[in-house]
């Protein structure tokens, strides 16, 4: 069994993390900007009915770079991808035939991660697919659990208040609870998914996947059911465009809805705000293996959707 490929692993991540850069400095284009140029982030701490702080939903913008924005979420999803690719780095750095323990950690976590998409894809897609669902079920994984670290989300500025000092612009975010970081992740497998499907179909093949009819038929109804698969491909690209929206909104609701937990425990009795929190911190770590894990699965059944089993071709073959 062959281990992790660095080579894919290492520009995935980074175009996933640079993905996410780009799409923040989108979106900083259009807010509006002070007289000194800087961007108006407005609040970003909101209030609830009884007067109490939330966490905002959207990243804050701690610093620039040349111009370029660089917000707390991005920061951590840089810190997260770096890790990943050094640990990599460490783990394949002398490959031994009796493996040290990252070398043995390593290889557990790709061969069980290749049995179980080979069980879903099969032996052929998975061999062209398993760089991309491998890395993004690490990388969501280590962005999520990175956001858990003590000191993500209470480590930056702030001011002082009747109950102690509360942070207003965090240095650290989890990266999962920006939706600019989903949304870039939804994209690239959007990308992924559609070279794929035209490699795998051809072009003509693609558009026989979606619109032309199933089975055989003749007569009439031959011409009924074109119309019908026509009528339901165009229902299908609809779905197809909308994919992107549900992943990411999906990722960042859950990540952003665990972190809203966290705080909101923390607050309850301030004199205990260090010992509420721990039960559901186990929790979010096992929210952050499913979380990881729905969207590998569902990036991986959308491409086995659209792509055909090795049973498929050798039925057309027959």
């Amino acid at each position: 069994m062959q281990t992790l490929n660095r080579v894919a692993l290492l520009p995935l991540v980074l175009l996933i993390a640079g993905a996410t850069s780009s799409i923040t400095m989108v979106a900083a284009a259009g807010r509006p900007t002070t007289s000194s140029g800087a961007v108006n982030q407005g609040p970003v701490v909101t209030s609830t009915e009884n007067g109490e702080d939330s966490l905002a939903p959207k990243a804050v913008e701690i610093g620039r770079v040349f111009g370029f924005p660089i917000t707390n979420s991005m920061l951590v999803s840089w810190i997260a991808a770096l890790g990943i690719i050094g640990f990599a780095q460490l783990a394949t750095r002398n490959m031994r035939q009796v493996p040290g323990s990252a070398q043995n950690f390593l290889e557990w976590l790709v061969e069980s991660l290749y049995s179980f998409l080979e069980g879903i894809l099969g032996p052929h897609l998975v061999k062209r697919t398993f760089w991309f669902f491998a890395t993004v079920f690490i990388f969501v994984l280590g962005a999520n659990w990175f956001g858990l670290i003590p000191g993500a989300g209470v480590i930056g500025w702030g001011h002082v208040t009747a109950k102690g000092f509360h942070v207003d612009q965090p240095f650290f975010r989890g990266a999962n609870a920006d939706v600019n970081m989903t949304m870039a992740m939804a994209l690239i497998f959007f990308a992924c998914w559609l070279f794929w499907a035209v490699r795998e179909n051809g072009p003509l093949g693609f558009l026989k996947e979606l619109f032309a009819p199933k089975g055989e038929s003749t007569g009439p109804l031959k011409v009924v059911l074109t119309l019908v698969f026509f009528a339901v491909g165009c229902l299908e690209i609809v779905s197809i465009l909308f994919r992107p929206v549900s992943l990411s909104f999906r990722l960042y609701g859950n990540t952003f809805a665990g972190e809203n937990m966290l705080d909101a425990m923390s607050n309850v009795f301030p004199g205990l705000g260090w010992l509420l929190p721990v039960p559901f911190y186990f929790m979010e770590l096992l929210v952050g293996v499913i979380q990881a894990l729905v969207f590998m699965l569902l990036t991986a059944v959308f491409t086995l959707l659209i792509c055909p089993t090795e049973k498929e071709t050798e039925t057309v073959s027959a």
